[in-house]
C-alpha cells in the first residue's frame, strides 16, 4: 500500500529585496516564494497563506529540480481490495457510477481535508490545491504511515513534469479539473482524454513505474507520462493515471 504525494511547482514575480524579518508580517503563498523571497532551503513543514488570508501548514521540497515545490494533496489507499470505499475522500463510494455522476467532487472543489504531517496515513488536500498558481506537478510514491522526515528517503518513485503544462489550465489542478471534470459520462475514450505530460524521474525510472501495473494495463499504456482525466470504455473518468499514457480504453485496471 502506498500514497501519491502531489506537489506543485509555482511561479511568480518575486521581490528579492524583502528581508527575512518580514516573514513575521507577510506569510508567503507558496514554497517557491519561501525559497526565493526569504531564503529557506531545507525540506520540511512550513506555513503558507492563501490570497484571502487562510493560514495552513504544508510540506515544502526545497531541493528537487531547483526546489520550491509545494505539497497540495495526497491520495491514500486504505484498502487495496475495496476501491472508492468510505475514507477515500477523493472518490468515496462513487467509482464512476451513473447514479452519482459528479462523485464527491474533491478534484474540482475547494473542500480541504487531512493534515500535512499525516499525509501518508490519510487523504490530504490543502488550500494550495486551488490557491497557488503553478506551472508543473511532481508526484512521490511513499509507503503508508511514514513520518515527514522520512518521505524523501523512503519513497520508491519521485518524478515531475517540466513542460509548464499548467499554464494551459489556469495554473493548478483545481482549474484543470474544472475544465476537464472527473464525471461519469462526460466523454468517450480516447477522444476526451485530458493531457498526457512527459515525466522527468528524480528517483526510479519509467520502466520501474510501468512495472507497478499488471500485465493487462502495461499492454495498453505507454510509460513515462502522467495523464489527467482518462476515460474508459464504460464512460467513467479516472483523475490521474500516474506514470503512464493510456493507449487503450480499460484504464480502470
Amino acid at each position: 500500500m502506498m500514497n501519491w504525494i502531489v506537489l506543485l511547482a509555482t511561479f511568480a514575480s518575486i521581490d528579492l529585496s524583502v528581508s527575512l524579518k518580514e516573514l513575521e508580517y507577510s506569510t508567503p503563498r507558496s514554497c517557491k516564494e519561501l525559497k526565493q523571497r526569504f531564503g529557506f532551503s531545507t525540506d520540511g513543514l512550513y506555513y503558507l497563506s492563501t490570497a484571502s488570508g487562510v493560514v495552513y501548514q504544508t510540506y515544502c521540497d526545497m531541493t528537487t529540480a531547483g526546489g520550491g515545490w509545494t505539497l497540495v494533496a495526497s491520495v491514500h489507499e486504505n484498502n487495496m481490495y475495496g476501491k472508492c470505499t468510505t475514507g477515500d475522500r477523493w472518490s468515496s463510494q462513487q467509482g464512476g457510477s451513473p447514479n452519482v455522476p459528479e462523485g464527491d467532487g474533491s478534484w474540482s472543489n475547494t473542500v480541504t481535508f487531512g493534515t500535512a504531517e499525516a499525509a501518508t496515513s490519510d487523504d490530504f488536500k490543502n488550500p494550495g490545491y486551488y490557491d497557488i498558481t503553478a506551472e508543473d506537478v511532481a508526484v512521490w510514491h511513499v509507503p503508508n504511515n511514514e513520518r515527514v522526515d522520512q518521505w524523501k528517503v523512503k519513497s520508491f518513485l519521485r518524478y515531475h513534469t517540466e513542460t509548464k503544462f499548467l499554464n494551459s489550465y489556469s495554473g493548478n489542478l483545481y482549474n484543470l479539473f474544472k475544465l476537464l471534470p472527473v464525471k461519469f459520462g462526460v466523454g468517450t475514450c480516447p477522444a476526451n482524454h485530458g493531457p498526457s505530460v512527459p515525466l522527468v524521474y528524480d528517483l526510479g525510472d519509467a520502466t520501474s513505474n510501468h512495472n507497478l501495473y499488471g500485465p493487462n494495463i502495461r499492454a495498453q499504456t505507454q510509460p513515462g507520462f502522467i495523464t489527467f482525466r482518462a476515460i474508459n470504455t464504460e464512460g467513467a473518468a479516472m483523475a490521474i493515471c500516474s506514470g503512464v499514457k493510456p493507449t487503450g480504453c480499460h484504464n480502470e485496471h
